[in-house]
C-alpha cells in the first residue's frame, strides 16, 4: 500500500469525526522494565504488535531515543524489521527517526530495505529533535547541530526516494530506496514541524502525549497553512495520546504511577529502567509534584467509561484524523489489557482480525 493508497480522511469527509470513525494506532518505546533486559523488551514489543494486529490497530510505530536505560528502540529500523517479520498485516514504522542524527542516504537505504522486504507496510516518521541530551547528541553526530538544517535534510532524504531526482546527488543513489513510495510523516511538539509539514504537503503527527500546551496551536497552524501536494490533497493530523485503561478507576490510577516515576526520574536527571507502580504520595517535593501533574494532565487514565468519555472530548476538541496511543504500564499483561479495552472502545468489531 503506497502513501497515495493510504486512507486519507479529509479529502471528502466533512462530517464531525468521532471515536470509531478514525484509525487507532500504537506508539511503543520498547520499554525495559526493572529487572529485565532489552531482549525482554523486544519480546514484549513483538507480543504487543501481534495483539494490536489481531485487535485491528492500524499501525505500530517505535521511537528513536538514545542513552535511555528504559528504552530499547534506539536502533529503530532494526526493531521495525523484527516486528514486521513477526506480524503480517499491520503497518510498521518509525515514530520517529530523528533525522539530524543520521545521514539521509543511510535512512533512505534502511527504509528502502524495509519496504523491499515488507512492501506496503512501512512508514517513515521524521523528527528534528535529537531524542537525547547534548552529550549523547555529540556522541551520535560529532557536533551539536540543533536541527536548523532539518528542512534541507528532509529534502535530501526525499530526493533519494525520487527516481526523477537522481541528478540531485549524481552519481549517488539509494539502493534499495530509489523509486519506492514510502509514506513520510513529519513529527513535532510545536508549530515548527506543523508548518513545515503543511508547506511540504505531508501528514503531520503531533506529540500530544508530552506537549499538550502546543496542541491546538500546532494543529491550527498545520491545517490553516496546508498546501496540497502529490502526496496528500488535504491535511491529515495524527495525534499522540497517552492512555492507561483498567477495569477500575483506582487500578488505572495506580498503574499510572509507573509513568509518574519516569517523569520524576527525568526531572532529577536520572533516567532509569521502567519501575513498577508504587504509592508516591510521600516521595515527591513540590517541584516534582508540579512536574508530574503537568505531564499527566494530557494523559487519559481510567476505567472504560472514563477513557471513552475523555477520548470523545479529545475528538471534539481536535477532530484528529488518527490517534496513536502510548501506554506506559509496567506489567505486560496489564499493558495488553489496556490496549484491549481501548480497542473495544475505539475499533469497530469488523476491523479486528479473525
Amino acid at each position: 500500500m503506497s502513501q497515495s493508497q493510504e486512507p486519507v480522511r479529509g479529502a471528502e469527509d466533512r462530517k464531525v469525526r468521532q471515536i470509531g470513525d478514525i484509525p487507532i494506532s500504537v506508539l511503543d518505546l520498547s520499554q525495559i522494565l526493572e529487572g529485565q533486559t532489552a531482549a525482554d523488551a523486544f519480546r514484549d514489543s513483538l507480543n504487543l504488535a501481534q495483539h494490536a494486529e489481531k485487535w485491528g490497530y492500524h499501525r505500530y510505530w517505535v521511537a528513536e531515543h538514545h542513552n535511555m536505560p528504559g528504552v530499547a528502540s534506539s536502533a529503530t529500523s532494526v526493531v521495525i524489521g523484527y516486528l514486521a517479520a513477526g506480524t503480517s498485516t499491520i503497518r510498521l514504522g518509525a515514530g520517529g527517526i530523528m533525522l539530524p542524527n543520521h545521514a539521509p542516504l543511510v535512512i533512505a537505504e534502511q527504509f528502502g530495505t524495509l519496504e523491499s522486504m515488507y512492501p506496503g507496510r512501512i512508514d517513515l516518521g521524521l523528527g528534528r529533535a535529537p531524542g537525547s541530551d547534548r552529550r549523547t547528541s555529540l556522541a551520535l553526530r560529532r557536533d551539536l547541530n540543533s536541527g536548523e538544517d532539518f528542512p534541507d535534510l528532509l529534502e535530501e532524504l526525499r530526493s533519494f526516494f525520487d527516481a526523477s531526482k537522481t541528478s540531485y546527488h549524481a552519481p549517488i543513489r539509494a539502493v534499495p530506496g530509489e523509486g519506492l513510495d514510502i509514506p513520510i510523516w513529519l513529527l513535532g511538539s510545536s508549530d515548527f514541524s506543523a508548518r513545515l509539514a503543511a508547506y511540504q504537503g505531508l501528514p503531520f503527527a503531533f506529540a500530544g502525549h508530552f506537549s499538550p500546551d502546543y496542541l491546538d496551536r500546532a494543529i491550527e497552524a498545520y491545517r490553516s497553512t496546508f498546501r496540497p501536494s502529490k502526496t496528500l490533497d488535504k491535511p491529515y493530523v495524527m495525534l499522540g495520546v497517552s492512555v492507561i485503561a483498567a477495569d477500575t478507576q483506582e487500578r488505572a490510577e495506580f498503574l499510572s504511577t509507573t509513568m509518574q516515576q519516569q517523569v520524576i526520574a527525568l526531572t532529577r536527571g536520572r533516567p532509569g529502567k521502567i519501575q513498577p507502580p508504587a504509592d508516591l504520595s510521600a516521595q515527591l517535593d513540590p517541584l516534582e509534584l508540579s512536574a508530574v501533574r503537568k505531564r499527566m494532565e494530557s494523559s487519559i487514565v481510567g476505567d472504560r467509561e472514563t477513557v471513552e468519555r475523555r477520548l470523545h472530548q479529545l475528538m471534539e476538541r481536535t477532530q484528529a484524523d488518527e490517534l496513536i496511543v502510548t501506554s506506559g504500564i509496567y506489567d505486560h499483561a496489564e499493558r495488553l489489557h489496556s490496549y484491549e479495552i481501548l480497542a473495544d472502545i475505539a475499533i469497530p468489531a469488523g476491523q479486528a482480525a479473525l
